[in-house]
């Protein structure tokens, strides 16, 4: 049995309808949103003055200086274009990823069930009001300071305003503070504050923060440009010190060594990688999958273990009863879905009155121990619809079936006194009724191992072996038991657990969960892209492994090797990490198995929707909560909420962490290929008569054109074909590794080559050859971005090829436009020079596409 969802009715505060939809409106106009004021937008010139010192462009803007001093206003220009270049486009993608942020969070915004015009309804959480009549269950965050109005066996996670690990109950009259969590129970309260003077806002006004935490993957290319920064100044040192050893002017060496020092580092890096996670955050958003926090999408494409529950995510969450069994005889229920038509008969014949009265009694009980609803849905394929726990909703449709009054009419006649709710550690319920004549009607239902036990039930102990030997043959055709006792005793005021003794067995309850008809589809794209799944369920083990078997989660063949949470109690130092599945476990197991698996160094993803999957989402590498189904506790403490429930979903976002890491490592390749093409260039050029290969003015037009859009567009290339179709990368894999710095280095020399052959050549033609170079180095490296595209014939990113286009276009204008010609020291080049810069082009391109054929064999 697992725990409420949201979605489960809560109590009304007794003959209270709740706030009329109109008064509401006016206190929220009067009192303003419930939420904490967000964080003041960083003004603007702080944006650009945080661009500004990075410490390449401060290098930039000390070149510029040293080149008005000396009087080089052409490169002085130049370099002031670079400037506001680069911090616009820093500016501008820090805004995007900004908003690109705030759209993800208002999409994953938390809810709230309240009581209006006597009807409960879930809304935003800013739109609850003071005076609102909260509707709290088990699994749900508290949306606003309120007092309890009635409490039911409610207990409360305050650690987050208290610091406090141990829950506390609460009871009637009692106040209860925003964000606080309801771990078990249920309860009405009213709420008296909002927004900033709840307790969460009065907090949240001591903190002065402002900004983003780097991603992981930042820090390492941060750790990196470091390096690079450190390698390229030595050789731009040794660059100026050759200069001046062949007589050339230390002033231009010395703005030529700085502009070539900005240009082989691709200083935009950090802004291409922020960006291209955004944006990748907002695919998986248009796909169903919200990434609350940043650096999830990164750890995506890394995810080696995928641990899934059952119910709604291999299964389909619709339960329906099938089969009931009572101490006098069984019955086969008919009807699909939620709807609450259909037959029950026993060998194929309808039951007589006499078999069907233990049957009803059954479903009564099951009827009254419950806080679902069944409500007409509307749609084609199902005209009811659960609300509530979808177990819960079954047991109605199939209570309706045979006959029971409407659960409306029985909470009427024997309205609720007591109760005990569910748990995932005492897997049962109790209630208690009030009968019409003064007697107390004790209802109870939860796992068979829970419920047949002699400290439950007043049976003989053949009866008890024969209901454990009918739930175990049910539970292993892949049914989920439970059963259902009761008992009419004399009014006396005891807790509902303290009535949990002495009760008469009713009977078994069997539901169907089927398997959903994408699961073995998406269990088998897990496998290829290897990734482990693996199961982990509250539910019997017969059951588990049916499904599991099923979905094909253990295929023909393995050794479907089923622990369950006794057994791993049993012996905690078990190896967990060769076991598929996982049965009958607790909330500490689940973290238990999680932890296995990650200091194995695994990197896990773990789906759930339950309060009880909280702390096993918050210690998996990537905690994935169900959006519709899972609880608020669930959903906050996840790192991926899906909006569709499904499973399939977390292999798409896999798929778009991978694309968004192997954008980041091609525009690494490309960007660093070209700038230490630019420093090889200008040490090897001078070695073949080329005295200055290129001025400072043209290595950074050419930076301008190389690193700037068509960068960025790199980061928004389609997923490589076959990344689903390989293992995850390691977790510490060095940003450079598997191949990267090897095609780097390669590309570089490549570049290198080309272009110094075709300066070499407009030399012996008696060309302009420091402009052919020019046109060269830049055409190569737009080469390299187009030979490096996975897809090469694309419609998925028309951004990319559009961009290097322009980029040429803005290439051939240097030489051709009269004040980008006296700017950049350049001259027409005839078609001779184009041919040549051509076909240093068409060579870059064709050994990327090379380098990217031989590697991929190799892989």
């Amino acid at each position: 049995m697992t725990s409420r969802t949201t979605d489960a009715p809560a109590p009304r505060a007794p003959g209270h309808p709740g706030l009329t939809q109109a008064e509401a409106e006016r206190r929220l106009a009067r009192h303003g949103r419930n939420e904490v004021p967000p964080p003041r937008p960083t003004p603007l010139h702080r944006r650009v003055l945080a661009q500004l010192r990075d410490p390449l462009i401060m290098v930039l803007l000390g070149a510029a200086l040293l080149t008005i001093a000396i009087g080089d206003y052409p490169d002085a220009v130049v370099i002031g274009l670079v400037v506001v270049f680069n911090t616009t486009v820093g500016v501008a993608q820090e805004v995007r990823t900004d908003h690109a942020v705030a759209a993800l969070s208002a999409l994953s915004a938390p809810h709230a069930r309240v009581l209006r015009d006597g009807v409960p309804h879930e809304v935003p959480a800013a739109l609850v009001v003071p005076g609102d009549t909260l509707l709290l269950g088990e699994g749900d965050i508290v949306a606003a300071d309120a007092r309890l109005v009635e409490a039911s066996a409610l207990l409360m996670d305050e650690s987050m305003l208290t610091g406090e690990s141990v829950p506390n109950d609460k009871a009637r009259g009692e106040p209860v503070s925003a964000g606080t969590v309801v771990v078990r129970g249920r309860a009405t309260a009213t709420a008296t504050a909002t927004g900033p003077t709840s307790a969460l806002g009065r907090i949240a006004a001591l903190l002065d923060g402002n900004g983003h935490e780097p991603t992981p993957l930042q820090l390492r290319l941060a750790s990196l440009g470091r390096v690079l920064a450190v390698v390229t100044i030595t050789l731009c040192v040794l660059f100026f010190a050759l200069g001046l050893v062949r007589g050339l002017a230390p002033d231009t060496m010395a703005v030529t060594a700085i502009s070539l020092a900005v240009a082989a580092v691709p200083e935009s890096l950090p802004a291409v990688v922020t960006l291209a996670l955004a944006l990748g955050a907002r695919r998986m958003a248009a796909r169903g999958a919200l990434v609350r926090r940043l650096p999830a999408v990164e750890t995506l494409g890394s995810v080696s273990v995928l641990a899934t529950d059952k119910t709604g995510t291999l299964t389909e969450g619709r339960m329906v009863v099938q089969h009931l069994w009572t101490p006098s005889g069984s019955a086969d229920v008919s009807g699909s879905g939620y709807n609450p038509h259909g037959e029950l008969t026993r060998a194929g014949h309808p039951l007589t009155p006499e078999q069907l009265r233990p049957i009803q009694e059954l479903l009564t009980t099951a009827a009254l121990c419950n806080d679902a609803a069944l409500k007409p849905s509307g749609t084609a394929q199902d005209t009811w619809a659960a609300v509530g726990d979808p177990m819960e909703a079954a047991l109605l449709a199939a209570a309706a079936k045979a006959g029971c009054p409407d659960p409306a009419e029985l909470h009427r006649e024997c309205p609720r006194i007591a109760e005990a709710p569910f748990d995932s550690m005492r897997k049962r319920m109790t209630t208690l009724h009030h009968l019409p004549y003064g007697n107390v009607l004790v209802c109870l239902k939860g796992a068979p191992e829970a419920v047949l036990n002699p400290s439950v039930l007043d049976e003989p102990s053949r009866l008890l072996e024969q209901a454990r030997e009918q739930a175990a043959a049910l539970a292993r055709e892949g049914f989920r038991v439970l059963a259902v006792a009761g008992t009419e005793r004399l009014w006396q005021p005891l807790p509902a657990t303290e009535a949990e003794r002495e009760l008469r067995l009713l009977g078994l309850i069997a539901i169907s969960d089927p398997p959903k008809a994408a699961a073995s589809a998406t269990l088998a794209a897990c496998r290829a892209a290897g990734i482990t799944p693996v199961m982990i369920t509250g539910d019997h083990p017969a059951t588990a492994r049916a499904i599991a078997e099923s979905t094909g989660l253990v295929r023909e063949g393995e050794a479907a090797e089923i622990l369950t949470g006794a057994q791993l109690a049993a012996a905690p130092d078990t190896d967990l990490t060769g076991v598929r599945v996982f049965a009958r476990t607790d909330p500490q197991q689940k973290l238990d198995i999680v932890h296995a698996w990650r200091s194995h160094g695994a990197v896990t993803a773990m789906t759930g929707d339950g309060v009880n999957d909280g702390p096993a989402l918050h210690q998996a590498d990537i905690g994935v909560a169900m959006g519709a189904r899972g609880t608020e506790v669930a959903r906050q403490a996840a790192d991926l909420v899906l909006t569709d429930d499904e499973l399939a979903t977390v292999v798409t976002a896999v798929e778009e962490g991978r694309r968004v890491y192997d954008n980041i490592r091609r525009f690494l390749v490309y960007a660093m290929a070209g700038g230490a093409a630019e420093i090889l260039v200008m040490l090897i050029g001078p070695l073949l008569g080329l005295p200055l290969p290129l001025r400072a003015g043209q290595i950074l037009w050419i930076n301008l054109l190389t690193h700037g859009l068509t960068g960025v567009a790199m980061g928004a290339e389609p997923v490589s074909p076959g990344a689903m179709r390989r293992p995850p990368r390691p977790p510490g894999q060095h940003i450079l590794a598997a191949g990267v710095w090897q095609r780097l280095l390669v590309l570089a020399c490549a570049v290198t080559a080309v272009s110094l052959l075709a300066g070499a050549a407009a030399r012996t033609l008696d060309l302009p050859w420091q402009s052919v170079l020019f046109l060269a180095l830049l055409a190569a490296q737009l080469g390299v971005a187009l030979g490096l595209r996975a897809r090469l014939l694309t419609r998925a990113n028309l951004f990319l090829p559009a961009s290097v286009a322009g980029s040429a276009l803005l290439a051939m204008a240097a030489l051709y436009v009269p004040w980008l010609q006296s700017l950049l020291d350049t001259e027409p080049v005839g078609w001779t020079g184009v041919w040549l810069a051509s076909a240093a082009a068409l060579a870059a391109f064709a050994a990327a596409r090379l380098l990217r054929g031989a590697f991929r064999r190799k892989a």
